[in-house]
């Protein structure tokens, strides 16, 4: 795959909150070490990095500000600022980064952006939104599922879906329905350097 020079690299809500038992069983536990190490890849290489922060509007949300849930986990507020390349905080209430602030398309589209890998938590909410509207707004959007996670998740009828199967969804949906192409850290890893 080509990785454009200034391609970004959207990190969703990589925040405390969500190692709290509330979420329940999660899949992927090598989640974090693959996003730490895009994180590292993107800045060595000067590329942008945006970092997003979920600000939850729920009382009980660990995600809510003021809450230590709130601050991004150790290993991303430890990388936030060491990259040679632009780097954006993007601050959101929604599922969307694009809904957040300061406005994400507008900062892509000064910057000339037109590609960019999303990463994080989780993957069927925010980075799956993010990337599905990224593909509508024009972007070529990356996905490497291996550096995202999620948690199991009741819904209508009395179905339920496990976190695995949740996450196979989003990446057929996404890459299926073309709105990204859903590829593997170390092939973006690979590409990036």
């Amino acid at each position: 795959m080509d990785i454009a020079p200034n391609a970004a690299l959207v990190v969703v809500d990589v925040q405390q909150g969500f190692d709290e038992p509330f979420w329940g069983p999660r899949n992927n536990p090598s989640a974090d070490e693959n996003i730490a190490a895009l994180i590292a890849a993107w800045q060595e290489t000067g590329r942008p990095v945006v970092f997003v922060r979920h600000d939850s509007s729920k009382p009980e949300s660990p995600l809510r500000p003021g809450y230590a849930g709130n601050d991004f986990k150790k290993y991303v507020e430890e990388r936030r600022g060491l990259g040679s390349g632009p780097e954006l905080l993007v601050t959101k209430t929604v599922n969307s980064a694009f809904y957040g602030s300061p406005d994400l398309d507008a900062w892509f589209k000064a910057a000339g952006i037109r590609q960019f890998a999303v990463t994080g938590i989780q993957t069927n909410m925010c980075v799956e939104t993010t990337a599905r509207m990224g593909g509508n707004l024009g972007y070529e959007v990356l996905l490497p599922l291996d550096a995202t996670h999620t948690f199991d998740l009741a819904g209508p009828f009395g179905w339920h879906r496990s976190a695995d199967e949740l996450a196979r969804a989003t990446a057929v949906s996404l890459h299926g329905g073309g709105f990204a192409t859903v590829v593997t850290t170390a092939g973006l890893l690979a590409a990036c350097r």
